[in-house]
């Protein structure tokens, strides 16, 4: 009896010693919560500098959601917005990848969480911020300039050729037409519409603003999103997850994978710098208008 007991004994301190040189995260009995950041605007910025897509994201979420022994995601965001479309492909990749791996998803925003960025913030079971958090802003802007009368002055002369009544809709060279800005807001009330949807179906009777206060593009720091039912819980990563899994949970960050393909899809790579050069002058007036509109946007929130 003492020399099989002294049998298993060894056998169990030799699983132990091999144990030990496996990853933390890929031990058995050890509670994992990828996380993933998801930072800045959504969608096309400029072609070498793009901004959050879904092709840019898809992979470190894929990634994310196959980690052993997770029992949870964790999201990190901090974004004010922008393409609708694709903040609404990031969220349905979200969902489709939390049910597929039954995994419950918690999203921690970080700045700001507005417009795009606070729908795929509603991709997560719950949603955590800070009390100096930005979150909101449900609703869909666009923006022009008018150049009609500058072109004027300067002695430039429009030439457009179309085919199709509409087909130059809103030209910021051209005197503004009323009946093309009527069918813009139309426009943009369709798409309002599809938001407000989500929301609702992502927070269901957690919101406890009426529709008139929630959904006019009004954005609120940490606190009052709590109390309206926006977000859940005031919070941080570290704390929350501590609390809920245990001090030794194991949050490994769930990088891009790196190269020329995956800057040029969703992150600046080391060969963008030298490609931004080749675009030489012609270049220059998009970036700087990019620019502008980016800061622009961020600014709004008062980053």
């Amino acid at each position: 009896m003492t020399e099989q007991s002294g049998d298993r004994g060894g056998g169990a301190g030799l699983l132990d010693w091999l144990m030990g040189f496996l990853p933390a995260r890929l031990r058995p009995g050890t509670t994992v919560v990828p996380v993933v950041r998801l930072s800045g605007l959504i969608g096309a910025v400029t072609p070498l500098r793009p901004g959050m897509s879904l092709a840019g994201v898809a992979r470190t979420l894929e990634r994310a959601f196959a980690i052993r022994h997770a029992k949870a995601v964790a999201l990190v965001i901090n974004s004010p917005g922008g393409s609708p479309v694709q903040s609404r492909q990031i969220y349905l990749r979200i969902r489709q990848l939390a049910a597929e791996k039954q995994l419950p998803v918690l999203v921690f925003v970080e700045d700001v969480a507005a417009s795009g960025g606070y729908m795929i913030a509603c991709a997560g079971d719950e949603i955590f911020c800070d009390p100096s958090s930005i979150l909101g802003s449900i609703g869909v802007v666009g923006g022009s300039f008018g150049f009609q009368e500058l072109i004027g002055k300067i002695g430039v002369e429009r030439r457009l050729y179309t085919a199709g009544a509409h087909k130059a809709m809103l030209d910021p060279f051209l005197p503004e037409n009323p009946d093309d800005v009527a069918r813009l807001k139309a426009l943009q009330r369709e798409i309002h519409a599809i938001f407000i949807a989500l929301v609702k179906q992502s927070r269901g009777s957690r919101l406890k603003g009426a529709d008139d206060v929630l959904f006019t593009g009004e954005y609120w720091a940490g606190e009052t999103a709590v109390s309206l039912g926006l977000a859940d819980q005031i919070g941080d990563l570290r704390a929350t997850l501590r609390a809920r899994f245990g001090e030794k949970v194991l949050t490994p960050l769930i990088a891009p994978s790196g190269g020329l393909l995956s800057g040029l899809l969703g992150r600046r790579s080391a060969g963008a710098g030298t490609l931004a050069s080749l675009e030489g002058i012609a270049g220059l007036p998009d970036e700087l208008i990019s620019a502008l509109e980016s800061r622009a946007i961020w600014a709004k929130f008062g980053f």
